[in-house]
């Protein structure tokens, strides 16, 4: 295994560590070129997942792993969303990510219900950056920690190679 790989790996399960407990997300979604935006409350409970659990070997069924391929650890995600300004209810759900390599599997997309995978990689220990591509859109994101109780996301996402929206978030950690 190279060396990358190893400071990845461990990167990534210091990432999802860091990341567990109960959020309250504030962000808001700017769609381009008109530039409309929403604005979305969430709370999020995120969940370590160790290497060889029940989820990750359910996940790596998904996308038709080999058995001899174990993702190295993951993160089971809650969430719970309305909206900011009206208070209806947005959506809630469940999504699974598992690592393996610079990759990240998941059970589902932002705009799929179908398995998807990500590149991932650190810039710095506390960012996270990760690119998917799925239906002819492109999905690029970055999760900050700014402390321990704080931590930021912004995503784009593009099609054709033009962005259409925008989405930023800050999120604060109120348990865990």
């Amino acid at each position: 295994m190279k060396l990358v790989q190893i400071a990845e790996k461990s990167s990534i399960a210091e990432f999802f560590r860091e990341s567990v407990g109960k959020w309250s997300s504030q962000r808001r979604y700017y769609t381009l070129p008109d530039g409309k935006t929403k604005e979305v409350a969430s709370i999020i409970t995120i969940r370590f997942l160790e290497a060889g659990c029940d989820e990750l070997q359910k996940l790596a069924q998904m996308h038709n792993l080999d058995v001899s391929m174990v993702l190295s650890c993951g993160a089971e995600v809650y969430w719970e969303s309305k909206n900011a300004v009206t208070e209806a209810k947005e959506s809630e759900g469940s999504t699974l990510f598992g690592a393996l390599g610079n990759k990240l599997y998941r059970d589902r997309g932002f705009a799929t219900s179908k398995p998807i995978t990500a590149e991932y990689h650190f810039p710095n220990a506390k960012t996270l950056c990760l690119r998917t591509e799925y239906n002819g859109s492109v999905f690029e994101e970055e999760l900050k920690f700014i402390s321990d109780k704080y931590r930021t996301r912004q995503s784009v996402i593009s099609r054709s190679g033009e962005q259409v929206m925008i989405g930023q978030y800050l999120e604060k950690r109120i348990e865990g």
